[in-house]
């Protein structure tokens, strides 16, 4: 039995992927035999309702100076985050000396939007290449692990903010107690708390289990995520559902009573009960359509292979870790991974050790099939991708089901 990280209740895991290792630990030849490994197990509370892991990496070895991911690379999450800021400005901060504060601000790309604007901003940001990164671009950072004593250095320093924001960041940090209170102390009387991380009710619904991953301890759902807030004398006052990272929910939180709490959240904790997520059963049945898109995957590949097909994976994700480890997928079936990230160029994938290649490798021959492991950016990449499928090439996607198309 576990402990829940929220409530302390405790609770059994309904899914084990197996060993795996860190999702963004690319690494080189020299670095194989000290490679890290833990069991990737997650479960559910009846008491909160908070899907989580079983076990977490030690943050250092998830979030270092060496962090494989920044934000900007892709031109739809800069335009997701430009038009996140733009709603924080029109709507929630004062005329009169604002300060804005992010948690998780990796390379500055939503805060940059309020430096240009000259308003008072502060990132935090734990993984130190990142941190500087933002820094050249004139974006104030601190580069520290957000928590309790963190929120009362930057109160002392600069005030209390107008608004707090983190996205796809919440969903990272174990010590979620910590965080609220740091936040609670950090906020103004009237102040607003906008964070958004990939949804719950989504990822069961089109099977991403590919959102499972070390970095992510935490699976939001409303109900959840409420009962957090309530225990710190805070509430969600409002949603808005996003379709970035494959499904994901925005949360604005605020002090108890000071703002009317909209109609959309008692409706979305009304589908979260119909769908069942308050329910053990649900999860079990989510197991068995993981067990299910694993075996259709493997099975493709193993097709494919015996065909004289040849596979080349597509974007060196995070997430493709949990697939490609779960699944068992060698160099074998398919033959490198293309990446445009440098920092991952010229290393191996986590665990399986596929080599990363850069972009130009991928354009340089093309493949008969295009393993799309950055498939939540999928609208993106096939409209830049044209002369890929021009020249006879095929998309592979998993999500939510496993096919084939042109």
């Amino acid at each position: 039995m576990s402990k829940c990280r929220i409530c302390d209740n405790t609770f059994d895991p309904f899914i084990s992927f197996g060993k795996m290792p860190i999702a963004n630990g690319f690494l080189t030849s020299e670095e194989f035999e000290k490679e890290y490994f833990y069991e990737l197990k997650v479960g559910f509370c009846t008491k909160c309702t908070m899907v989580q892991l079983v076990e977490q990496p030690d943050r250092d070895m998830m979030f270092h100076d060496n962090y494989a991911y920044f934000s900007s690379i892709s031109s739809m999450m800069a335009a997701h985050f430009r038009d996140f800021a733009k709603l924080v400005m029109d709507n929630y901060i004062p005329d009169k000396n604002p300060f804005v504060v992010e948690i998780g601000s990796n390379d500055g790309i939503m805060l940059r939007h309020f430096a240009d604007r000259g308003i008072r901003h502060l990132g935090i940001e734990p993984s130190g290449n990142v941190a500087q990164v933002a820094r050249e671009k004139g974006i104030e950072t601190l580069c520290e692990f957000f928590e309790e004593s963190v929120a009362d250095h930057i109160k002392a320093e600069h005030g209390q903010a107008d608004v707090v924001v983190a996205a796809n960041v919440m969903c990272h940090i174990p010590y979620l107690d910590s965080i609220v209170r740091g936040v609670l102390r950090l906020l103004k009387p009237e102040g607003m708390f906008i964070f958004e991380d990939p949804y719950l009710g989504d990822i069961i619904e089109i099977t991403s289990y590919d959102q499972i991953y070390d970095e992510h301890v935490f699976y939001f759902s409303v109900t959840s995520v409420q009962y957090l807030f309530n225990m710190h004398g805070m509430q969600v006052i409002d949603i808005m559902p996003q379709n970035v990272h494959g499904g994901s929910m925005r949360y604005l939180i605020a002090h108890k009573g000071v703002f009317p709490v909209s109609a959309k959240v008692k409706s979305q904790i009304q589908k979260e009960e119909k769908l069942g997520l308050h329910k053990k059963e649900i999860f079990n049945k989510f197991r068995l359509n993981v067990e299910r898109s694993r075996d259709g995957l493997v099975q493709t590949l193993t097709n494919l292979k015996n065909q004289g097909k040849r596979v080349i994976g597509y974007g060196a994700t995070s997430k493709s870790t949990t697939v490609i480890n779960y699944c068992g997928i060698t160099p074998d079936l398919i033959a490198f991974i293309s990446d445009t990230t440098p920092t991952k160029q010229g290393k191996y994938s986590p665990g399986t050790h596929i080599p990363i290649k850069p972009y130009d490798e991928f354009c340089s021959k093309y493949p008969d099939v295009a393993l799309l492991f950055a498939w939540n950016h999928g609208e993106e990449i096939m409209s830049k991708e044209t002369k890929f499928t021009d020249a006879g090439g095929n998309w592979l996607v998993y999500v939510p089901e496993v096919r084939i198309f042109h």
